[in-house]
């Protein structure tokens, strides 16, 4: 098994100061805006966000959590996985743009569970996607609004999104 970095943390950075940018741009500004990660990265990677949209746009962004666990259509694959912590910050998502946020894009199917779970919540204005990878292979026709790094690779291949808050490093690999 070989292993080849393709992103450090100034990278990370970088991509994630970008994506705060565009996200501010596409909505004219952060009034309006709640961020959701899909746990366990996406909620990192949202929390990062939030603050880098507020220091550009003047104003504090809500974040929060949406576990899709039991929206996935692979629990019969996988049925040990844990339900992580729903989060929806005090304004709720009702009339607001959310940007659901997520470390690595791939078959869709994590935010198609996305999608169902914000229904049982309320109903937002827009919802958007910001992801830090975007590594193809789509299964749906799901496409990111927002992209830290689009990142072709072999469905064989495994992208591992490593953040200093959960793993204690900051890179993102490809195992072969």
């Amino acid at each position: 098994m070989s292993t080849r970095t393709v992103m450090h943390d100034a990278d990370i950075a970088r991509a994630l100061t970008r994506i705060s940018h565009e996200i501010l741009e596409s909505n004219k500004g952060p009034e309006g805006l709640v961020l959701l990660g899909i746990p366990t990265r996406g909620v990192t990677l949202a929390n990062r966000i939030a603050p880098l949209i507020s220091e550009f746009g003047g104003a504090p962004v809500p974040v929060g959590s949406l576990d899709v666990t039991m929206y996935r259509d692979d629990l019969h694959r996988n049925p040990t996985r844990a339900p992580r912590k729903t989060e929806i910050p005090s304004g709720g998502i009702d009339g607001k743009t959310v940007v659901l946020v997520d470390d690595v894009l791939f078959s869709g199917r994590s935010i198609r569970a996305a999608l169902d779970a914000l229904q049982d919540i309320g109903r937002p204005a827009a919802v958007r996607l910001a992801t830090l990878i975007d590594r193809g292979h789509r299964e749906l026709p799901i496409r990111p609004d927002f992209v830290g790094k689009n990142l072709p690779s072999a469905r064989d291949e495994r992208v591992n999104v490593r953040l200093a808050e959960t793993d204690g490093i900051e890179e993102v690999t490809i195992e072969s």
